[in-house]
């Protein structure tokens, strides 16, 4: 994979797919925030360096705020519905937002009786007083170390950190007017002018700004905005904005290079799991782990690096459910094991339109599907599972069961071992795969005892890879079928004779017919 043709807005662009899931926002919010900030920037006479600080800054505006969701959510439930509804309330509304967050709380404490309700409603209340002193400070600063990690300017830095602010200075932080960044201004009020032109079309967008003014937003701004608004929302609604986005990046269009690409997945997942304090640094644990497993399985170098990185992201759909769900220290219902299933399908989409991200991509959604066919979100079975799909789904429930959760705590190391080794004598987990994770893990070597046993030691997959040999295919189709790379069918292939002790492919065709891996029903 050629990161270096990787361009830094291409994946920023993606992140903000999964900033709108974590806002509860469509997927293109953010980039449509972003044309139309450019846009009134441009009207505006920004330079380029206050154009390209108002596209970043549409795009991530909302990196640092996937921190204290947890909290969030212990208080009011589902947190994704709320933001999505207070996104369209003035700030300054004070009576507005208090009556929301009343009628959140009561939702998430119905059914526990009038005492207790009320109790929670106040316990509620008096934890949101917080949210100006910590929940939204906090966003901010995160905000602006992921920024200084992802080696943005300084200017970027400073506006990625005044998301809160607000003209009237009734915001966070505290700024007034010129002080804060005209970019984040900018940015400010072209994000409401989407959510309400999409409700209500371009007249409810002017008439927000307008009613607005001097408040949330610059009075110059908002008049420029409300001036050109036809202008700067023509073409929405049928423009690709993907490609929009990416043709409208301001001045030089970086590009990233192996270490840089690699730093900003470790951004990524740093802000996939800020989620949930169960989930700190488990994206990261799962990418290490994965990536040593590649190398005592023997794939090739490649193929680990792929692994590293399709763990670093395979967790972001996260993102997408609620952390109240994540949070839970009892079962979870059956419509909460619905949005659960379809995290995996949300990073599948978050890199869906980047030709050079699908690769990772495609791996990372397969990190909750297994052999039998029992795992989610597409139920693939074992044909459908590659060596690094196998060793990635065995990475996740490793480092899953060694870290705690609400309901339990974390399993002791040999505990997790042997649930693993559970796992692959029920043929969820592929035997080779947990081998490899057990060695990388530090875990000596012990059988599972149920292990399918094939002539001459061949294994799981060197059986397939025989069985597509005696059948007359190419080692290029068989990679395709099997979806692994043509080295590694090349190093089956060689394992394979050296096992049989043949040297063509008409005597490992005869050993396979002598040994009953040809099934005469198969084609």
């Amino acid at each position: 994979m050629h990161t270096g043709s990787i361009r830094l807005a291409e994946l920023m662009a993606a992140l903000s797919t999964a900033t709108d899931l974590g806002m509860g926002q469509p997927m293109d919010f953010a980039m449509t925030t972003c044309i139309v900030a450019v846009r009134l920037g441009e009207a505006l006479g920004f330079d380029d360096d206050m154009l390209r600080d108002a596209y970043y800054e549409a795009l991530l505006r909302y990196i640092g705020c996937n921190a204290d969701t947890y909290w969030l959510a212990s208080i009011v439930g589902d947190e994704l519905a709320l933001r999505s509804q207070v996104a369209t309330i003035d700030t300054a509304d004070n009576q507005a937002l208090v009556g929301l967050m009343l009628r959140f709380i009561r939702q998430a404490n119905t059914g526990i009786g009038v005492l207790h309700n009320l109790q929670a409603l106040a316990g509620g209340m008096v934890q949101l007083s917080q949210i100006n002193v910590s929940f939204f400070p906090g966003h901010c600063e995160v905000a602006r170390r992921l920024a200084q990690r992802l080696e943005f300017n300084d200017s970027f830095v400073q506006c990625v950190g005044q998301i809160y602010a607000r003209w009237d200075g009734a915001g966070v932080p505290g700024l007034k007017g010129d002080a804060i960044s005209p970019a984040m201004l900018c940015v400010t009020l072209a994000q409401d002018a989407v959510l309400f032109c999409r409700n209500g079309g371009v007249d409810a967008a002017v008439a927000m700004a307008r009613k607005r003014s001097g408040g949330a937003y610059a009075p110059q701004m908002v008049e420029m905005f409300c001036a050109r608004a036809a202008e700067i929302f023509r073409g929405l609604d049928q423009e690709p904005t993907w490609d929009a986005v990416l043709r409208l990046e301001p001045g030089a269009q970086p590009l990233l290079d192996t270490a840089h690409f690699d730093a900003a997945c470790d951004v990524i997942a740093d802000y996939t799991d800020i989620k949930s304090p169960y989930l700190l640094n488990h994206s990261r644990g799962v990418a290490e782990l994965a990536e040593r497993a590649a190398t005592v399985y023997g794939l090739p170098k490649d193929d680990a690096v792929l692994l590293r990185r399709a763990g670093m992201l395979h967790d972001i759909g996260r993102v997408g459910v609620s952390a109240a769900i994540w949070g839970k220290a009892g079962p979870l219902s059956q419509s909460d094991w619905e949005k659960v299933r379809l995290h995996p399908y949300y990073t599948g989409r978050i890199f869906a339109r980047s030709e050079m991200l699908t690769r990772i991509a495609a791996l990372a959604v397969l990190h909750h599907e297994r052999l039998d066919g029992s795992g989610y979100h597409r139920g693939l079975g074992a044909n459908a599972l590659n060596p690094a799909a196998r060793l990635l789904a065995a990475a996740d429930v490793y480092q899953a069961l060694t870290e705690p959760r609400p309901h339990r705590p974390a399993f002791s190391d040999e505990a997790a071992a042997e649930q693993l080794q559970q796992a692959a004598r029920g043929g969820t987990l592929d035997d080779d795969a947990v081998r490899a994770v057990l060695s990388a893990a530090g875990h000596a070597f012990v059988p599972t005892g149920t292990q399918k046993r094939w002539a001459a030691g061949l294994s799981e997959r060197e059986a397939e890879v025989l069985r597509l040999l005696a059948r007359g295919n190419t080692m290029k189709q068989i990679a395709a079928q099997l979806t692994i790379s043509y080295k590694t069918v090349d190093r089956h292939a060689q394992n394979i004779y050296t096992k049989i002790g043949v040297n063509t492919r008409a005597g490992a065709t005869l050993f396979a017919m002598e040994h009953g891996l040809v099934d005469p029903r198969a084609q």
